[in-house]
C-alpha cells in the first residue's frame, strides 16, 4: 500500500511502475493489462497520466470518457508497440465494448492496456491483470494506492 499526498506524487508512483514494467521481461500470450478501480475522482486518470509519461508519451493525456478508447504508440521499448487507455465508465453492458475491438487489443502481446472502471466489463477481462486500486485518504489530496499482481 502506498500513500500519496498530491497528484504529482501519484503520477510519480505511476511513472516508476511504467518504467519497471517496460524494462521487465514477461512471458505472455496476450496484452499486459492493468485495471484501475476507485471512486470518481480518486485518481485513476491521474495515475494513467503518470504511467504514460513514464512510458515516454509526451502529448497531452486526457481521459477517454467519451471516446472510450485512446491508443498511444510506444517507440522506445521493443517488447511493446502500443498502450491503450480504456475508460469503461460509460459502458453499461460488457458486450457494448466488444464492438470496439477490445478482444483484439487484449489478445495482442505487444500491447499494454490500462482499464478504468474494470468492474463494468468484468468477464471480458483477462484472468491475469495487475489490479490497481485508488482510495481517498484522510486528507484532501491524500490517496491510498494498492497494487496486486
Amino acid at each position: 500500500m502506498i500513500k500519496t499526498t498530491s497528484s504529482f506524487q501519484t503520477k510519480k508512483i505511476a511513472k516508476l511502475l511504467a518504467r519497471e514494467i517496460l524494462g521487465a521481461k514477461f512471458l505472455r500470450k496476450s496484452a499486459l493489462t492493468l485495471t484501475l478501480s476507485g471512486d470518481l475522482g480518486a485518481g485513476k486518470t491521474t495515475f494513467v497520466q503518470g504511467f504514460l509519461r513514464g512510458a515516454g508519451i509526451r502529448k497531452k493525456i486526457t481521459s477517454p470518457t467519451f471516446t472510450i478508447v485512446k491508443s498511444y504508440k510506444v517507440k522506445s521499448y521493443k517488447d511493446y508497440k502500443s498502450i491503450y487507455h480504456i475508460d469503461c465508465y460509460r459502458i453499461h453492458k460488457p458486450k457494448d465494448i466488444l464492438n470496439m475491438g477490445i478482444r483484439e487489443i487484449l489478445n495482442n502481446p505487444e500491447n499494454i492496456v490500462l482499464i478504468e472502471w474494470p468492474e463494468r466489463i468484468g468477464r471480458i477481462l483477462p484472468k491475469k491483470v495487475i489490479a490497481i486500486k485508488l482510495k481517498y485518504g484522510e486528507k484532501e489530496n491524500e490517496r491510498i494506492i494498492s497494487i496486486k499482481n
